[in-house]
């Protein structure tokens, strides 16, 4: 009869649970979609801020081997990120190939100067820093000037600036949804269990001891709706890179897996907690009201 009983709740029950996790795996598939979007939107705004290019130009009669000197100093700046020295025979061979036509060969000599393009490092490609580097150069009687597009940098990081916050407060409004719908799903799924649970508390059963196999339940489902959502995860970033190449460059593993990691603690946790607070309620309540 015991055996019969057992088979008879595990029939009911299995499919609330398998509902559950399927439930709290589709939430936490859009927090870990949001999480790539925002790992992607970060990884892209530090791409676009460091090929920001600062034009150093070099005075006519700077020898080379000092020039080399000055873009090996620039390597230890911390401000920098990399830096490409372009002689002015490679400058020439560039705008001939962008011009089409050989004009030096038309002028009788090269009238472009030896020049060391700058790559800022992301924390550092905004006005305020380049400036302060610019300031600095133009003191080395190698350099004849330095060129960049100011208005440019400004326009870069406002927008990249406002299209964060955007992000971010769409963020904020999807994880107080995710946290609602996963507190919904589990609490009607220990309404389910309520006549259990008031029974058990009835013959004696202390609250730690009706709790206990609930949160066990509620942890197991955390993490299986986690590894579920993190696999169709991996498969959304595979198609992705299939359908844009491009994306590879982004392409951050470590950071992709603090998001994974994000995903499964989060599933965890808020499945823990929407169970530990259901279970608690209907302990509270009186036989009676476990009929409304």
């Amino acid at each position: 009869m015991e055996e019969f009983e057992r088979s008879a709740y595990s029939k009911k029950t299995k499919p609330v649970y398998i509902s559950t996790v399927i439930s709290i795996a589709l939430v936490l598939l859009m927090i870990g979609l949001l999480g790539l979007i925002l790992v992607h939107a970060r990884n892209l705004s530090n791409y676009v801020k460091e090929n920001i290019v600062l034009n150093i130009i070099v005075s006519d009669g700077a020898k080379e081997v000092d020039v080399l000197a000055l873009q090996k100093q620039l390597d230890t700046n911390p401000y920098i990120l990399q830096t490409q020295y372009v002689s002015k025979e490679l400058a020439a061979r560039n705008l001939q190939k962008d011009l089409g036509e050989e004009f030096v060969e038309f002028l009788g000599y090269n009238p472009l100067l030896s020049s060391i393009d700058v790559y800022m490092k992301a924390d550092y490609a905004n006005n305020a820093s380049i400036e302060k580097l610019s300031g600095q150069l133009t003191k080395n009687p190698l350099v004849k000037e330095v060129i960049y597009q100011k208005s440019l940098i400004d326009m870069v990081n406002q927008n990249l600036k406002i299209i964060g916050l955007v992000i971010l407060a769409f963020a904020g409004i999807l994880m107080i949804i995710a946290v609602a719908l996963i507190n919904n799903t589990i609490r009607l799924a220990i309404y389910s269990q309520r006549f259990l649970i008031k029974s058990m508390q009835l013959v004696g059963a202390t609250k730690g001891f009706i709790r206990a196999p609930f949160i066990g339940y509620g942890i197991l489902h955390g993490f299986l709706g986690g590894l579920i959502a993190i696999i169709l995860l991996l498969l959304t970033l595979y198609l992705a890179q299939q359908q844009i190449p491009e994306l590879v460059i982004l392409r951050n593993w470590f950071e992709f897996g603090v998001v994974f990691l994000i995903v499964l603690g989060t599933g965890i946790l808020i499945s823990t907690m929407s169970t530990w607070f259901a279970v608690s309620k209907y302990l509270r309540l009186k036989i009676y009201d476990l009929y409304k």
